[in-house]
């Protein structure tokens, strides 16, 4: 009987690595897509002309905090005007009438007659001035100033004719017309938040880090405008001081008012207001019942923080603008509360709330406009 024997099939041969010659193109691919966007942006970054300026470290501020918090606004707020205000920037209110009024993306200063209920309140066309219009304020005899970027400081009548009063200043154009704020005598102070970007543009002001703004004043009387202060980094804001004695001026970047004196002894001088705002300010409003409000367009964050630190930053984040792939910034947008002697008293705000731009007291509720929202925000007070 023979012995039967199976084998075993013979083991399969070792992996071979591929030739060398098949590894180089893909080794040479994979390193030219790492480095070809980072050499794109090199040379983007070095060709790039914008030139942010460093910002004084030492002023870059901390922040405050206000004793009253309402952290999220939008749960208890109303819409005014839904749809038929396009980016209502400021928001003035005529007590006489009852009429408040805005200046819209589309040009247009409309009236809003509000109700009770926020849902029946009517929006007229009043006037388009053909630009932007900013800062609104009543004059003396009840006529509207309206600041304009485009147009300058115009007066509109109680009829609705519009009135160029000045577009320029020792010579220099406005390029930011911004705010204004009307005394008792009838003189008019204002802001030229910038003499160098136009209301397009001011995105680049706040990145290039270098005070283009000017306050101004305006005579009707003599049709005179002056310069009261020079070099101001984006001042966006005003408001007159109850007695008339000073006027408070807003800078953006290092979140804080300042005052400047127009009467009495310190005339032409400038101080502190409130500094270490917990967000960027933009319109400022007194209430008549010893309160000022200002508008935070943004809270503060880390990432303006880090961008107002360091020039690289802001220079990078102009080269996403300039191909429109900047990222939000802006977020925990609000309205502060301070006392007639600059001490905060309460802060309202939301994670979800962006570029409010005015905080207006009327009655027992808080009117906000905004460049972002098709409406007017009206929050109650209690």
């Amino acid at each position: 009987m023979s012995e039967s024997r199976t084998d075993s099939p013979p083991p399969p041969p070792p992996p071979q690595p591929p030739p060398k010659s098949s590894l180089m193109p893909s080794l040479a691919v994979t390193l030219l897509s790492i480095l070809a966007p980072i050499l794109a942006v090199i040379i983007l970054f070095r060709r790039e002309p914008f030139d942010p300026a460093p910002l004084p470290l030492h002023e870059l501020p901390g922040t405050v905090s206000a004793p009253l918090v309402n952290s999220r606004v939008l749960r208890g707020a109303e819409t005014v005007g839904a749809g038929r205000v396009a980016g209502p920037e400021d928001v003035a209110y005529d007590p006489a009438s009852g009429v408040i009024y805005v200046g819209c993306a589309d040009g247009w200063v409309k009236r809003v007659k509000v109700s009770d209920s926020a849902g029946d309140s009517t929006v007229e066309d009043w006037v388009n001035t053909g630009g932007r219009p900013l800062g609104l304020a009543f004059g003396r005899d009840g006529e509207l100033i309206v600041c304009d970027p485009y147009k300058g400081l115009l007066n509109v009548s109680k009829h609705g004719t519009v009135e160029l009063l000045t577009d320029e200043a020792e010579g220099v154009k406005f390029k930011l017309t911004d705010a204004a704020a009307v005394a008792r005598d009838g003189a008019i102070y204002f802001t030229d938040a910038s003499y160098k970007y136009t209301f397009g543009e001011f995105i680049w002001d706040v990145l290039e880090g270098r005070p283009h703004g000017r306050l101004l004043s305006y005579d009707p009387a003599t049709k005179e405008t002056r310069v009261l202060a020079r070099d101001l980094y984006f001042a966006n804001g005003i408001a007159l001081s109850p007695d008339q004695s000073f006027n408070v001026d807003l800078g953006f970047f290092r979140r804080r008012c300042k005052r400047y004196y127009i009467n009495g002894e310190r005339k032409g001088h400038i101080d502190t207001f409130i500094s270490s705002l917990p967000g960027y300010p933009d319109n400022i409003r007194y209430d008549g019942e010893g309160h000022y409000w200002i508008a935070l367009s943004s809270g503060n964050s880390w990432s303006w923080d880090l961008a107002f630190k360091y020039p690289f930053i802001r220079k990078a984040a102009a080269i996403l603008e300039r191909l429109n792939r900047r990222p939000a910034m802006e977020k925990n947008s609000g309205v502060f509360q301070v006392d007639s002697e600059g001490t905060p008293v309460a802060h309202y705000y939301d994670p979800q709330l962006l570029l409010i731009s005015s905080g207006n007291k009327i009655g027992n509720y808080l009117y906000c406009g905004s460049l972002h929202y098709p409406h007017i925000l009206r929050l109650k007070l209690d």
